[in-house]
């Protein structure tokens, strides 16, 4: 098995480090929805006048950095696993599913068969992939190439990001020949012109529903930046769910509960 490591910092303390505490509201953001986040935030800031810092990294770091006490006031994760472990701590209010996420299969080689059936091949030595035990989308490649019959045979291949973010850094610099990212990096301003990628049939893994979760306060906050934090917490969630937030969604191609009848 191959496997690329790198040092990353996902989160900064930001007690100690200015001299007024932030009056906005932190958000840990799963990699997939780094670009969605972008256009998201800013039509929330423009709405309620609220800022937003956003935090991406794998759903399974920001779910353990939360529960080491890192100042994220929301969870906006790649399923719905992690945000259920945050509420069964009683870290977090109960998780809502705000999306579905897509898998596509994507290379910035042009003269590279893009086809499931074509990663066996030996023009292809790498495959990446997210770290499937921390990014979900990581898991739901692994479960297309166990349904496909082909994981033994690839699993040499596999070079492995840290999140969906890392994965793209691979993909980008030719690193791996090829790999599996989310539809909504793809679609990106920044990147849908970037290589070619292909649908992954939702038929060829589990459904990947999305969760969002208000952080619960803790510690020795003020009682006024405490209720300050939990009131825009919930602006945001609440926001998530408006058509203007699930238009932005669906834009990303994400499925949203619009769409699904």
């Amino acid at each position: 098995m191959k496997k690329i490591t790198f040092i990353s910092l996902l989160w900064v303390c930001f007690t100690g480090c200015q001299t007024k505490p932030y009056e906005g509201i932190t958000i840990a953001t799963a990699a997939n929805m780094q670009f969605a986040m972008q256009a998201l935030t800013k039509a929330f800031k423009q709405k309620f006048k609220i800022d937003c810092r956003v935090v991406v990294g794998s759903s399974g770091k920001l779910t353990a950095q939360i529960k080491e006490g890192a100042p994220y006031q929301v969870l906006v994760s790649a399923d719905m696993k992690y945000p259920q472990t945050l509420y069964k701590a009683g870290l977090s209010s109960a998780p809502k599913t705000y999306a579905w996420g897509k898998l596509v299969l994507w290379t910035q080689k042009p003269d590279l068969k893009l086809h499931l059936g074509t990663l066996t091949q030996q023009g292809i030595r790498h495959l990446a992939i997210a770290n499937p035990k921390t990014a979900p989308y990581g898991a739901a490649a692994v479960a297309v190439l166990k349904q496909q019959g082909v994981y033994d045979q690839i699993k040499p291949k596999l070079v492995y990001g840290e999140s969906i973010a890392q994965t793209n850094q691979f993909i980008i610099s030719q690193t791996a020949d090829v790999g599996f990212t989310a539809k909504a990096v793809v679609l990106s301003p920044r990147l849908k012109n970037k290589g070619k990628w292909i649908d992954i049939a939702p038929t060829l893994y589990p459904p990947i529903a999305q969760g969002i979760a208000v952080i619960l306060p803790k510690g020795k906050q003020h009682k006024v930046e405490v209720q300050r934090n939990l009131e825009n917490a919930k602006a945001f969630e609440k926001f998530l769910f408006t058509p203007a937030a699930q238009h932005i969604l669906q834009q990303y191609g994400y499925t949203t509960r619009s769409l699904v009848k």
